[in-house]
């Protein structure tokens, strides 16, 4: 079965986009270790441009464009946006940015701040009013996660981390579109020893874990209401037939587990992560026979937060009988 996209392209994309985005550093915790029996490593794609893994799928995307495009039109809840203007400031086009008016601020300010322009429109009018831009503009639709040439370029985090780690056993990232874990599929299942892959999505938005129990991908959850709000899409057409095919599998998660470990990587860690970025801590703790006695690398997807779940973070972790 020929795939979407290939190891071979995920190794093209890392040298393309090399000069243009970090090689984030791994972290680890004792603590984490001992409470979960394993070994955890985090790749610390909060600290990647714009904040997120996302820069590295569109950099590569942007990278193969044509001299005469005449610029960028994409739709995002909020990294892929950003991500998309920093990649079109490489070459100088111009970027406009679909966003739901739910969007955080931040996100939409911080994609004003990369040179874009943002339209702003109901979340399930996203790809229409894209398609609409496009019309009007000229510009090129890069999907935020179903284009093979973002697969490939999100697949080099996990082609970092796994040079930086020898011997992993599983990877778990966030699911939302499916960018990210088709991409860290493609590069697990290419290893001497296969590394197993794991994507962490919300119950409020488990169309992935529906779709890959199934065998049928199935529709987005409408007018999905979560904390982890750059996991609100539905998952992608390539991104299904990729995680399909290399037999990826989904662990859902509480909203009270997500703020518990992103409270925990804010606080133990010294790192900020949004709540999306903290999925797959909350996945391991959900199910942590699956991980047990097992080296796992955990991909950290983003940080860009304003901070207001912090308070309800704190509630849940503080209460009495528990401890950070």
């Amino acid at each position: 079965m020929t795939l979407p996209v290939t190891p071979a392209d995920v190794d093209a994309a890392a040298a393309r986009i090399e000069p243009f985005v970090h090689r984030t550093p791994v972290l680890t915790s004792s603590t984490l270790d001992r409470e979960l029996d394993c070994r955890v490593f985090f790749k610390a794609e909060n600290l990647q441009k714009v904040g997120a893994f996302k820069a590295r799928g569109a950099t590569n995307a942007i990278l193969q464009l044509a001299d005469d495009a005449r610029g960028v039109v994409t739709h995002s809840s909020g990294n892929h946006g950003q991500a998309l203007a920093y990649a079109a400031s490489i070459r100088d086009l111009p970027a406009w940015v679909v966003m739901p008016r739910t969007a955080p601020r931040l996100k939409i300010d911080a994609v004003r701040s990369y040179g874009a322009e943002v339209v702003l429109c109901d979340h399930a009018e996203r790809e229409s009013t894209a398609a609409a831009v496009v019309e009007r503009t000229g510009a090129v639709l890069i999907h935020p996660f179903d284009d093979p040439r973002v697969i490939a370029g999100q697949g080099t985090a996990t082609l970092e981390l796994v040079d930086q780690v020898p011997n992993l056993d599983v990877i778990v990232a966030p699911i939302g579109g499916g960018g990210l874990l088709s991409g860290a599929a493609t590069v697990g299942s290419a290893q001497k020893r296969p590394i197993r892959v794991v994507g962490a999505e919300p119950f409020a938005v488990d169309d992935a874990y529906r779709s890959l129990k199934t065998g049928v991908r199935q529709p987005g959850v409408e007018s999905p209401v979560t904390l982890a709000d750059g996991l609100l899409t539905g998952l992608g057409a390539r991104p299904f037939a990729i995680l399909s095919a290399l037999g990826a599998e989904v662990v859902r998660v509480t909203e009270a587990a997500v703020l518990e470990a992103a409270y925990f990587i804010l606080q133990r860690m010294k790192l900020v992560v949004e709540p999306s970025g903290a999925t797959p801590l909350a996945a391991l703790r959900s199910e942590p026979d699956r991980f047990r006695n097992r080296r796992v690398g955990v991909i950290i997807s983003g940080g860009n937060t304003d901070l207001a779940w912090l308070g309800a973070a704190e509630a849940i972790t503080l209460r009495p009988g528990t401890s950070p």
